[in-house]
């Protein structure tokens, strides 16, 4: 089973149901228990850093997040749900995220007046490491955005995919047995799909598919 995190922000209907639709076995969830008890877990959100990382707090739901980012359990986070995984954000001031992944969360400053904040729209996906997420995906391919903040790191290890928009920008990262999103895979088609059930493929242990 996959928790989804219920802290009050995230498309949760949306993504538990395009996980559902790759055949994963899913359940929204604020219980610490459940989350502890799952196979796998998803982190979404929206929003702004700092609203997410208070709801997290004030759901009590912190410390069961950091656990499971911490096991060997698949763990997936999408758009602000990648980005409070790292250690801080200029949104509104310095903010500190949960610390899990090395890097902070810069807001877009393009010089080029064409490009508009926020990134919002399709994009493209080049790939910077293969992980099992990213089968069958290919440079190039296409993805949806909604952002204004971006992560910036100086561990190029954990980058899986970076995105031309001002800067070439982490959107997504991996290491272990967490990967990450700035992109919204339950938004993107039969490409976030397919991302989706390469890593409910991870949870039931299979091969990707």
């Amino acid at each position: 089973m996959i928790a989804v995190v219920d802290y009050g922000v995230g498309n949760l209907r949306s993504v538990s149901k395009a996980l559902e639709k790759v055949g994963a076995e899913v359940r929204v969830t604020a219980d610490p228990g459940r989350i502890r008890a799952a196979d796998a877990v998803v982190l979404p959100g929206v929003g702004a850093f700092a609203h997410c990382m208070d709801n997290l707090r004030s759901a009590g739901l912190e410390e069961c997040v950091r656990e499971a980012a911490a096991s060997t359990r698949p763990f997936l986070g999408i758009c602000v749900g990648m980005q409070i995984l790292f250690e801080e954000s200029d949104e509104f001031g310095r903010v500190e995220g949960l610390g899990i992944l090395p890097g902070r969360v810069r807001r877009f400053a393009p010089k080029d007046h064409a490009l508009k904040v926020p990134h919002m729209g399709w994009n493209e996906l080049f790939v910077r490491a293969r992980a099992p997420h990213l089968n069958g995906i290919d440079d190039g391919t296409r993805v949806y955005f909604v952002h204004s903040y971006y992560v910036e790191t100086e561990d190029p290890s954990i980058v899986a995919t970076t995105t031309p928009y001002a800067v070439d920008f982490v959107s997504s990262a991996w290491r272990g047995n967490i990967f990450a999103t700035q992109f919204h895979p339950e938004k993107s088609q039969a490409t976030g799909l397919r991302i989706l059930a390469n890593f409910a493929a991870l949870v039931r242990g299979g091969a990707s598919c």
